[in-house]
């Protein structure tokens, strides 16, 4: 059979149709094989694509054959497993911060590491109309950004969006920009978040990354790195609830038994727990007292109550009298 003007790619097409159109359940056939090549302009005979079949196998590739009324030839392991996908897929489709433009198209491309029966099924299964999804489309070239910032020992310089109640964009502090140092990145409450020092205020900061405008790295050291050493970012992140600041304190917090699964979710399986009676236990943990703290606990329904120090308390019962005083 003469050679046709693709020939020399016809390896790496029954490498493409095997990952693109097999799995386990859908093996394809030598006619299969012949007719996909046939598409893409070339022709071929059966007995070399057994021996491209053999040489993508000593490459690595996991490809079985089957016999029967199926038989044919599939891939079966891959660098990603049908439930990492899944996985990767559910997490992404979830996450606030991905726009859903972005959402769709990072879908698409995770759909393209499983076969297309696979991913036909995984389409059937996906949700993400009416989530709940951020706006800015510059949500990659941000993080992008704040990586090279980061890798690059800089300062940035931002403005930082909200929103007034006809929800039109507006920026803090009347677009002046915010200058601070980036230390580190992290994913909370199905946000992105940027954690930076302030010089400006001395302070350890957060934002929201898909609210950051604008941004510029500034041919500045960053400052505040001592802080970033020191810190265990997933020890600060438990402590922050929502990712809101508030003053750092030790307080002794008593719950019903019920709660153990909501204290160890929180505050993990290292917590120090102390029985008070068959019904109760304390633990002593450092927290953000912070308005969002409050909020947890008045979550709870009355199955956790603040014990000490004394002016935590207070600042709980005055959070209670505001909220009933509304607006």
């Amino acid at each position: 059979m003469p050679k046709t003007a693709n020939q020399k790619g016809k390896l790496l097409y029954v490498m493409e149709a095997l990952l693109h159109e097999s799995d386990e359940n859908h093996p394809l056939s030598m006619e299969d094989l012949l007719r996909y090549l046939e598409e893409k302009g070339i022709r071929a005979e059966r007995k070399s694509i057994y021996s491209d079949i053999e040489t993508l196998q000593a490459f690595g590739l996991d490809v079985h054959g089957t016999r029967g009324r199926t038989a044919g030839y599939y891939v079966g392991e891959r660098e990603f497993e049908l439930p990492e996908i899944k996985l990767l897929i559910d997490s992404v489709q979830s996450s606030k911060f991905i726009t859903e433009r972005k959402t769709m198209q990072l879908i698409r491309k995770l759909a393209g590491l499983m076969s297309v029966h696979e991913a036909a099924l995984m389409k059937r299964q996906m949700y993400v109309k009416n989530r709940i999804k951020s706006m800015n489309e510059s949500i990659y070239y941000n993080v992008d950004a704040l990586h090279q910032a980061i890798a690059a020992d800089k300062q940035i310089e931002f403005r930082y969006s909200s929103y007034t109640i006809t929800k039109e964009k507006k920026f803090r502090r009347g677009g002046r920009p915010y200058r601070v140092s980036p230390l580190a990145l992290s994913w909370a409450e199905e946000n992105y978040y940027l954690i930076a020092y302030e010089a400006e205020t001395d302070k350890i900061k957060h934002f929201r990354v898909d609210k950051m405008d604008s941004i510029r790295i500034v041919d500045q050291f960053r400052e505040g790195k001592k802080l970033l050493r020191d810190m265990d970012m997933g020890e600060y992140t438990r402590k922050n609830f929502s990712m809101f600041g508030g003053t750092e304190e030790v307080v002794t917090l008593r719950f019903s038994n019920r709660m153990i699964g909501v204290v160890i979710d929180t505050f993990g399986k290292d917590v120090a727990i102390t029985a008070v009676d068959e019904e109760h236990f304390l633990i002593r943990a450092a927290v953000a007292v912070s308005p969002q703290f409050f909020g947890w606990l008045f979550g709870l329904d009355g199955e956790a109550a603040i014990v000490a120090p004394e002016p935590v308390k207070q600042r709980f019962q005055d959070q209670l009298a505001r909220v009933r005083q509304g607006c």
